[in-house]
């Protein structure tokens, strides 16, 4: 089968189609390259059932023959990071809204199965814990621009599931928790590759706030296995489903696993989110799924233990600053718009 992911070379996207080829699909990528890197996908270049395509998935002269020969869209593109967001509130929104409008109306044209991953973000300060798919959502005010990446995901989901209620598009919604591993970088927030960075290099661990905020991790290679199955699955179709692992972590406890795993010195620095943010930033406190409805669907949980997780990210931190990373972005071909 052909495959199309777009935002495929970025951090998730390009385990997804690491996944994909070795399971014997074809794949088409679509990334701006905006946050995505062309080197993510290198490893992958000799494998000719990839092809790379670099553009705008709001282009829909470029997007709908990608689109139209492929029998599934994995649909990744979007703004990521909270600092991202804080800076760039209007590419967020318009990337998030309008790539997903062009993704399931041409979809929807060419009766495309699409994938959507949404994210934990739309669940906002909610307070019942585990969030669950169904739950209400507790968001700050729009003059916070904070919120708007969870907004505008939510759009995205609401959007998505009209297309399913009027034209029968099968979609799948996906709701991605904290997801880590190798490849991700900490240029947006990212607060675990921006630890291991740090240990590596002996400098404080920086953590935002009191660090007693937790977060569920999962191993991005788990994560990519739930996309696929999910996308394999009848009964998703039409529903929200929460991916992320059950297991809490407080941010100072993720600080001292770091350094337990790197054998650094380092020590850990506090930094006030208003520092760190601007005034009036709003953090969650709590972050953690329900994961019921994905293990009633398609028998998954994520498995790999966080310990594993930092430690192959430390592995390729460790390879990239001794000087055998993988191929830059020039090592790459890519069809342009």
């Amino acid at each position: 089968m052909r495959m199309l992911i777009t935002g495929g070379a970025g951090f998730v996207g390009s385990h997804l189609a690491e996944r994909l080829l070795n399971l014997g699909h074809e794949v088409d990528v679509l990334d701006d390259l905006s946050t995505g890197r062309l080197e993510n996908l290198s490893h992958l270049e000799a494998n000719g059932r990839l092809r790379v395509t670099t553009g705008s998935v709001t282009d829909e002269g470029l997007l709908e023959p990608l689109l139209a020969s492929a029998q599934v869209v994995f649909h990744l593109a979007a703004v990521v990071g909270v600092d991202l967001v804080l800076q760039s509130p209007v590419r967020t929104i318009e990337t998030n809204v309008l790539g997903t409008t062009s993704v399931l109306r041409l979809a929807s044209r060419h009766s495309i199965k699409v994938l959507l991953t949404s994210t934990s973000e739309v669940y906002g300060k909610g307070t019942r814990l585990p969030f669950s798919e169904d739950d209400d959502r507790l968001l700050g005010p729009t003059t916070r621009s904070r919120w708007c990446y969870s907004e505008s995901k939510a759009v995205d989901e609401f959007l998505a599931l009209a297309y399913r209620q009027e034209q029968g598009l099968p979609v799948v919604i996906a709701r991605l928790f904290n997801t880590v591993g190798p490849r991700q970088t900490g240029r947006y927030g990212m607060v675990l590759p921006r630890f291991v960075s740090q240990a590596i290099a002996g400098e404080p661990l920086t953590v935002f706030g009191d660090g007693r905020q937790t977060r569920a991790f999962a191993d991005v290679r788990d994560v990519v296995r739930a996309l696929v199955r999910l996308s394999e699955c009848a009964a998703a179709e039409g529903q929200v489903v929460n991916v992320g692992s059950g297991s809490e972590i407080t941010i100072n406890d993720l600080a001292r696993l770091v350094i337990q795993v790197t054998g650094s010195n380092s020590s850990v620095q506090y930094v006030p989110y208003e520092q760190a943010h601007g005034d009036g930033f709003e953090e969650t406190q709590r972050r953690v799924p329900d994961v019921a409805r994905v293990k009633a669907l398609i028998g998954w949980e994520a498995s790999t233990p966080l310990q594993e997780t930092i430690s192959a990210v430390v592995e390729e931190m460790s390879r990239a600053q001794a000087g055998g990373a993988r191929p830059s972005q020039g090592g790459m071909q890519a069809e342009h718009s």
